[in-house]
């Protein structure tokens, strides 16, 4: 895109504006703009152009979020969650920064791999739902529609989950639970407290399906 990034937010106001824009937003707080910390924060919004990134110098906005200068915030609207990353007593490169995005940006669907896998292990969410399925089929995007269609009415409440059968890294959760790549695709709701889980294998998504499982499970 021709748009600079990261965008200045000079006000509290653009911050919250930029914030509720996006499905996962981040922000750096700084107290100079041309500081070392602010130009690793320059390259990892390089690094990653589907999230975007804002860069504030305004005392007021910092206190409005109460960090202190220096601090990378990311915003996600799955769960109204933020993570913080303080830089000031520890060496922070673009590479950190950029890892930190990448571990802590849960969407409404949440794309399993090795990275993410450290953000949903450390989320908030007590209920877990992953769609198994191969990302290559045909059916994908229309799979995909109706999973969001769901994810969109658990808002809060269940973190959804896309895993891809295809990717060798994610073998092991497909054994784990005792699938076979034959029965794909398949649901598998899980609640992380004490690991209890179902399984269904589903030859089509609907919403509606979706829903029915998941409100069974949680009850």
């Amino acid at each position: 895109s021709t748009t600079e990034k990261p965008i200045l937010l000079d006000n509290i106001a653009d911050a919250e504006a930029f914030v509720s824009g996006a499905e996962v937003a981040v922000i750096g707080f700084f107290q100079e703009p041309e500081s070392a910390e602010a130009s690793h924060f320059r390259l990892a919004a390089g690094n990653i152009p589907e999230v975007p990134f804002g860069l504030s110098t305004s005392p007021a906005v910092l206190s409005h979020y109460g960090v202190s200068a220096n601090t990378v915030t990311l915003f996600r609207r799955v769960d109204n969650d933020r993570r913080d990353l303080d830089m000031n007593n520890r060496d922070v490169d673009t590479e950190k920064m950029t890892r930190f995005v990448r571990m802590n940006e849960l969407r409404l669907v949440t794309e399993y791999n090795p990275v993410t896998a450290i953000g949903v292990m450390q989320s908030s969410f007590q209920f877990n739902l992953l769609l198994i399925t191969d990302k290559m089929s045909p059916k994908h995007p229309e799979r995909m529609r109706k999973f969001r269609g769901a994810a969109e009415l658990f808002k809060g409440k269940i973190l959804f989950i896309l895993l891809d059968s295809n990717l060798k890294s994610n073998e092991q959760v497909v054994s784990y639970f005792q699938l076979k790549k034959s029965q794909l695709p398949a649901l598998a709701i899980f609640h992380t407290p004490d690991d209890e889980h179902e399984v269904m294998t589903v030859d089509e998504i609907s919403t509606e399906r979706v829903q029915d499982f998941c409100n069974r499970f949680i009850q």
